[in-house]
This record gives structure tokens, sequence and C-alpha cells, in this order.
């Protein structure tokens, strides 16, 4: 028998080290060459760890949440024979990202066993992995349990005699898993967990309910008691993280109104009923986009990175703006680069194919960095007015809310008019109240009467 240890592997970009948000084993577990042993995350990519070996987990080098250096032992496993130290050069990667290649490095045997060998196991990157809240999702067949894969069952798993949890003691399980609980009326207390530290998988949950609905339905109207501490870890954490420092750091002015948007949606009816096969369907954001355009064009100091340390404002001439897109993974902010050259179809275009790389994981790491200028929208749940946090270090931020249609004075009656709020935040150590104002009138101006968004000069 021999020992073999997997070390936390190089993951590039200069990196030294990454937050372990998942163990897909547990202590005991057998495993299979190349099984998802976790995954740790680095800034926006996550990145899964495989075995290079078959054998048995021994000993876990750390917990979801701990930050791990590069190079730190991750996972030791006991291996039947000696160790192959060619199996370290193995792994495979998602498409999602690279991964570089590793080096195996032997470590020295301990007194009264065999050989030991540790190797730093080349990493698959993938999109940052997080739960849906709304359905009950299988995992990939590349996930499953390795204990499954070696026909090893959980015991806790397989026995129908399991004891519920008791008043107070909370299962652990993730939010997905919690969502599809709460659709088929489960109780998680009744359910039975195979993942580490008796973590409800998506595979227990599928077990329990296909038990029989007897034991699957949770009890009738009762008093809950019992408090979920829930630790946010990789992207979830990261996004708190740049949220408290936008906000300790940057006094926000929010300014919020209202624009006529009838002409606007009119012409986009006419112009998606027109548009050629090849192009992307027309929503409001390309027209924004060139609105903004041409309001910077006359404000530029709103196009800009505030280096607040050094006191010195970078502003940019090319228009690179940022969409804040809310995905399964949490909010990323996918930037389309250089605006200013984009027409309102090439703004289509690179709007629907950097959202399909965000909601996929498949956004490249430059695709998600380098914005000037950033747009949020929560579309139809876009609300009525919303108070944006800037995406700092840049200055302004433009908030889209739902459109909806009101009554409207014309003069002489009320008119029906499709009405949407702009709620704007910027940065006022650099922009005042006045020059705010006057960019988002500018906005305003130009979407109420699109066509000017057309016209040179």
């Amino acid at each position: 028998m021999g020992e073999f240890t997997i070390r936390l592997p190089d993951v590039g970009e200069g990196v030294a080290e990454a937050e372990l948000v998942e163990w897909q084993v547990k202590v005991g577990d057998l495993v299979r060459e190349d099984t998802v042993l976790g995954a740790v995350m680095t800034d926006k990519a996550t990145v899964e760890i495989p075995s290079p070996v078959e054998g048995e987990v021994l000993w876990l080098g750390a917990g979801v949440g701990d930050v791990v250096a590069v190079g730190s032992d991750l996972v030791r496993l006991k291996t039947a024979g000696e160790a192959d130290g060619g199996a370290g050069g193995r792994g495979r990667r998602a498409p999602a990202g690279k991964a570089p290649p590793s080096a195996a490095a032997g470590t020295a045997p301990a007194a009264g066993r065999p050989a030991a060998q540790a190797v730093t196991q080349p990493a698959r990157q993938t999109a940052p992995r997080a739960e849906p809240s709304g359905s009950v999702e299988a995992a990939p067949p590349e996930l499953a349990p390795a204990a499954g894969a070696l026909g090893r069952v959980s015991a806790a798993r397989a026995s129908p005699g399991f004891a519920p949890r008791p008043e107070g003691q909370k299962p652990i399980a993730s939010p997905a898993v919690r969502a599809g609980a709460r659709e088929a009326g489960v109780d998680l207390r009744q359910v039975p967990g195979s993942g580490p530290a008796g973590r409800i998988t998506h595979q227990d949950l599928a077990a329990f309910l296909a038990r029989g609905p007897g034991m699957a339905k949770a009890p009738g109207l009762s008093p809950r008691t019992a408090v979920e501490d829930v630790k946010l870890v990789g992207l979830r954490r990261r996004i708190a993280e740049r949220m408290a420092l936008a906000n300790s750091r940057i006094p926000h002015i929010t300014y919020v109104e209202e624009v006529d948007v009838t002409a606007l949606e009119e012409l986009r009816a006419t112009l998606n009923r027109a548009r050629a096969q090849d192009r992307p369907k027309l929503t409001l954001l390309p027209f924004l986009m060139r609105a903004m355009v041409r309001a910077i064009a006359e404000q530029p100091r709103l196009n800009a990175l505030f280096d607040d340390e050094a006191g010195v404002l970078h502003q940019h001439a090319g228009v690179h703006i940022g969409i804040a897109a809310q995905t399964q993974a949490g909010l990323m902010v996918p930037v389309v680069r250089h605006v200013e050259a984009l027409d309102l179809w090439g703004c289509a275009a690179e709007l629907d194919r950097l959202s399909t790389a965000a909601k996929s994981g498949t956004a490249t790491r430059e695709e998600l960095a380098g914005s000037t200028i950033t747009i949020t929208s929560l579309g139809a749940m876009g609300g009525v007015v919303t108070t944006p946090i800037i995406n700092h270090p840049e200055v302004a931020i433009i908030g889209v809310n739902k459109i909806m249609t009101r009554p409207w004075w014309d003069g002489s009656s009320f008119v029906p008019r499709k009405m949407m709020n702009l709620s704007s935040s910027f940065d006022h150590r650099v922009v005042d109240g006045f020059d705010a104002a006057r960019f988002v009138q500018r906005i305003k101006g130009l979407l109420e009467t699109p066509a000017l968004i057309f016209m040179e000069g």
C-alpha cells in the first residue's frame, strides 16, 4: 500500500492562493482516477481538482471557505501498490478556461510504511458554479459521487431506518437542493446525506423521493425554530467584498428621472419585424448604450476610473460599458468594449454573445473586466426606483427600471404612454449633482426622440 498526496495546483496568471468552495468527497470515500475531488475559486473562475489515481481518501487539508496557498497539501489518498509518478501528468480541462501543466514531486517515505508520492494535480477550470434557486437539477455525470462510481454506497443513503435530525440540528445542503425540497414538500431533516459532514446531495434527495410519497412529505403547519448559518464562499463572497468596498469608499449621489419610451418602443418593434435572420433581436439596451456614447462625448469625465488613493481621474476615450447580469453563479459584469465603434446591431450582437457566455459560465476573465461605466437592469423585475451601487473604481452607473404604461396629461387629456425610470448613481467626489442631472437629461432626450441617436454630430 502507498500514500498519494495531491497539492493545490498553480492555476496560472500569478495567482498565489485560491478559496476552497466545494468538496465532492469525504474521508473514507473510494475514488477512481480522474474523479473530481473538489473545487477552488480564484477571481471569477472555478477550478476542479481531479484525482490522478485510484484510492481511498485519508485526509482533506482544508474546509469549504478556507483560502489555500498554491502548492499546499490538499488531499491524501491510500493507494494499492507503489504510486505511479506518471499519473500526475493527467487531467481533463473544461472548455471554460485553461489550466497550466503541473509537475509531480515525490515526498520522503515515512518510517514503517511504503513510499508516498506527492503530486500537484492538473486542474480543470470551469465557469463559476452556483446553485440555481428555482429547480432541482441533476448533477453532471462527471460530478457524481466517487463512492457510487466504485460501488460503495453510503450507509446513510442506503438505510431505510435513518433517524431524523433532532430539532435545532440543521441539515447541510446547497441552495438548489433546498429549493428542490421545498418544491417537493420534503423536510430535509428526514433526508439522509451522503456528502461530507452529512451534506445532502441531489442524488440523496432523488433517492428519498423514490422511496415513496409517504416518507417524502413534510408535516403540516408547525412552528420552525431552527437557524441556518450560511457561510459566504466563492463568487458570492467576492461580490460581497466588492459591494462593501464600493459602498464604503464612494459617496453616492443617486438621480432618478422618468423617461417616455413610447416612440423608442415603436421604433424597436418596427426594426425587429424587419430585421434579417442573422441579426439578434433588439432590446432597449442597445439604444441606451448608443445614447450613452453621445452623452459621454459631451461629458467625458463620466467615462472614467477614479484612483482615490492617488487622487487621479483616468478619463477613457474608449467607451467600455459593463452590463451587470444576474447568473446562476451570482452577479457578473461582462463588458462590451469600444461601444463608440459599434452601431445599434453591433451592440445587440455583442450583448447577446456576452450574455450567453456569462450565463453558461464560459465568459473569460478579459470579458469580465475593464469596464469604464456600467448599466444595471433587472428587466421586467426592474421595479419603479433602485439605488444602484457604483462598480468601483468607476464613477457612474445607469440603472434601468421596468417599462410601465401610465396615463400622461398631454395638455388636453390623459393618454397612455410607455414610461420608464432611469435610476443612476454617481461618485459625488468627482461628479457634481448638476453634472449628474445634465448627463441623465441628455440620455432622456435621446431616448424620447430616438432619431437623434442616429444623427451625426
